[in-house]
């Protein structure tokens, strides 16, 4: 029976023994693999910690006293120096301000003001807001929040919103001068839900043509967007004109439903893939609020993003025309991962492609500086002023839906080119409009006009019968004797007089009926808005999406 056992066991070694060495390969393999990921996560802790040992010996034995936090955020911002100019790093006490801008609200009173000769003046009122229902009117005066005497300080505007936000529902207690009384009144405001409002203005240019400005897209873009159409549509709008310029963009997604709104069917608006992150397509949805009218995209060298990714879907897709100048430029993709102290970073994951497959991604690779200075490149090469010869970095070519050719590479390129209005906007006349003066005049005129002011029940009433001569007129006067001279001179040129009482005019507007008064104003003379216009007009517009 031993001897069984033993003759058994010599059978069965050779395969025992082949079946451990099998397994102590895979072990081993899989435990190299193992190690190697922990080594690499262990390099990246011991970098880390180098990091992190480099600011304690400089706080602990450094010469003179020095802020870790920025020596912290230097060093972070010197690792990203070496990535996209668009992978950013967002310090905690700042990031709090750049998520408001984008999620479309925050907590605070309602109300919009202006620092001037060292008073703080509201210049507007949220509708049904905290103030409004307060008792606060446009034109008091604030001297007091809770303890702080806040008039006659000359604080930053900064200052004054930190103290008048806060968290929702806690009070605030505000003294202002009664633009109505000229006595004093102290109110209590319950803080609430403000709306940043991110559609600036809409309204009808004519009988048939909608114009809709907006600044970002925030995530309440398209909410926004929807309410204006059916606003314009119900007062006869055919036509639509939609205004990016400036516009830095913002969420992919509000950009993808304004979109979807345009375009008939299941379409591509853009997709996106990068090195670590998988194709990802987004396509319209069949919503229908304006998929048959012509339509215009306004764009220009600030309109960026998301601003991009709209005028992009229309133009490859034929649905529209795109007016103005080259955009800006940014075709990438970046996530927000939240740091533990507070900060985020923004990281670039992805590129995206227009429908055509296009990206419209301008170079970076001389690094940030020269990434910043293309606005200037393009003013020195001619291309904003009147020199409609755009060099591709890309010259691989894409197609529209109707075979027109287009590039990608370096921002969207405009089916009509306008160029940058410099005759109309010399340094002269741009000193004097963004000088303080300006604000004073429109501001002291309406405190003292109001009355008056108050007859125009609606903007139409207001463009036709407002003339701005006395605000001008008030404007030379305030000058200092030595400068006077030299701004008379300067009126007298072209047409400067002409478009600088046209500005102060908006100005005004904006003061009676918020941004829609302002752009019903300005729009009468913009050459872009002029031109999209005009290119919308039969048979034009017909051979621009067709050619």
């Amino acid at each position: 029976m031993d001897d069984r056992k033993a003759t058994g066991l010599k059978v069965w070694t050779p395969l025992i023994f082949s079946l451990v060495l099998i397994a102590g390969m895979t072990l081993g393999f899989n435990l190299r693999d193992t190690l190697r990921n922990k080594r690499d996560i262990q390099t990246i802790i011991e970098r880390n910690d180098r990091l992190e040992q480099i600011i304690d010996l400089v706080n602990e034995r450094y010469v003179d006293s020095v802020n870790s936090n920025n020596l912290y955020r230097d060093a972070v911002n010197g690792i990203l120096s070496h990535l996209d100019p668009h992978t950013i790093y967002i310090p905690a006490d700042e990031l709090q301000g750049v998520n408001e801008d984008l999620e479309g609200s925050f907590y605070g009173i309602g109300v919009e003001f202006a620092v001037m000769r060292d008073t703080i003046l509201v210049t507007s009122v949220i509708p049904s807001g905290p103030a409004e229902k307060a008792g606060i009117h446009t034109g008091d005066k604030i001297v007091k929040v809770g303890d702080s005497i806040v008039a006659g300080k000359d604080l930053p505007s900064d200052h004054v919103v930190r103290m008048l936000k806060g968290k929702q529902n806690t009070n605030v207690i505000v003294g202002l001068k009664d633009i109505e009384t000229g006595g004093m009144k102290t109110v209590t405001i319950r803080r609430d839900a403000i709306p940043v409002y991110s559609v600036d203005a809409n309204l009808m240019l004519d009988e048939v043509t909608g114009y809709i400005k907006i600044s970002r897209f925030s995530a309440n873009t398209y909410d926004e967007f929807a309410k204006a159409v059916k606003s314009l549509k119900a007062s006869g709008m055919q036509q639509l004109i939609i205004d990016v310029r400036l516009n830095p963009g913002g969420y992919l997604e509000s950009a993808r439903d304004i979109v979807d709104d345009l375009l008939p069917g299941e379409k591509m608006v853009v997709y996106t893939k990068g090195r670590n992150s998988s194709l990802r397509e987004y396509k319209t949805r069949d919503k229908d609020l304006f998929e048959r009218g012509k339509v215009a995209i306004l764009i220009d060298e600030r309109s960026a993003s998301a601003s991009e990714i709209l005028a992009g879907a229309v133009q490859d897709w034929d649905r529209g025309i795109i007016v103005g100048r080259r955009s800006y430029g940014k075709g990438l993709v970046q996530e927000q991962y939240d740091m533990d102290d507070g900060a985020a970073l923004r990281l670039t994951i992805a590129k995206y492609y227009t429908p055509s497959g296009r990206s419209i991604q301008r170079p970076y690779a001389k690094g940030r500086d020269a990434y910043e200075e293309d606005f200037s490149h393009r003013y020195e090469t001619g291309e904003l002023v009147g020199i409609d010869t755009v060099m591709h970095d890309d010259t691989v070519k894409f197609y529209t839906a109707n075979k027109r050719v287009v590039y990608g590479g370096g921002g969207i390129k405009p089916d009509v080119y306008v160029p940058y209005d410099t005759a109309r906007l010399t340094p002269g006349v741009a000193n004097l409009l963004y000088s303080e003066d300006v604000r004073n005049v429109v501001w002291d005129y309406f405190m003292k006009h109001r009355q008056q002011l108050r007859q125009y029940k609606n903007i139409k009433e207001y463009i036709a019968g407002f003339r701005a001569d006395a605000l001008v007129d008030d404007f030379i006067a305030r000058q200092d004797p030595s400068f006077r001279k030299a701004v008379v001179k300067v009126m007298r040129l072209n047409n400067n007089y002409a478009f600088f009482s046209q500005q102060l005019k908006a100005q005004m507007g904006r003061v009676l009926f918020k941004d829609n008064g302002y752009y019903a104003v300005q729009t009468l003379t913009d050459d872009v808005v002029i031109r999209a216009r005009e290119s919308l007009k039969d048979p034009r517009y017909s051979t621009l999406i067709s050619r």
